[in-house]
């Protein structure tokens, strides 16, 4: 999976290999290998060239906040398979319904009907290539309905779920 990371204001391309534990990336043109374990939520216990690091993660509408070792990083993902405010698809006031970005089976169903979300929060996660992809919300709101079952098959673009 392919995306640009905007570090402080600089971006660098980045591919993601294979994921946690043993992640293989793929950052600014060079191979990486890592051991990350998560041993609280927001918190990553990582092992990159012979030496430990602990990663704490906030998650904010826009960005992700990472500290490692003191040091503060803003983070912005720019996935290109997911939808952003400039590509049109969500009314911020109304309803926001968010698709599979491409073909493959849905493996969990993380909200319901009714639950009060977030931003960055996961709704469905959807397996494809043997990656699993979590489809989140990208504004606060309430689940409104959710379209697919667990086990379900489904094709890029398929509605998975709406939020108000």
């Amino acid at each position: 999976m392919k995306l640009t990371l905007v570090i402080n204001g600089s971006e660098v391309e980045t591919e993601i290999l294979a994921t946690p534990p043993a992640c293989r990336f793929r950052f600014d043109g060079q191979e990486h290998a890592a051991d990350v374990e998560i041993p609280e939520p927001g918190i990553y216990s990582v092992l990159l060239d012979g030496r430990s690091y602990d990663a704490s993660v906030e998650r904010t509408e826009r960005q992700l906040i990472v500290t490692v070792e003191g040091c503060r990083f803003e983070i912005e993902v720019r996935d290109p398979r997911r939808w952003t405010r400039g590509s049109g698809g969500a009314d911020r006031q109304g309803q926001e319904t968010l698709t599979a970005p491409m073909p493959g089976k849905v493996v969990r169903i993380l909200a319901a009907p009714g639950d009060a979300v977030g931003p960055g929060q996961g709704i469905v996660v959807v397996e494809a290539m043997k990656m699993q992809n979590e489809i989140q919300a990208s504004r606060l709101g309430r689940v409104v309905a959710i379209h697919v079952r667990e086990g379900a098959t489904v094709t890029a673009g398929e509605a998975l779920a709406t939020i108000g």
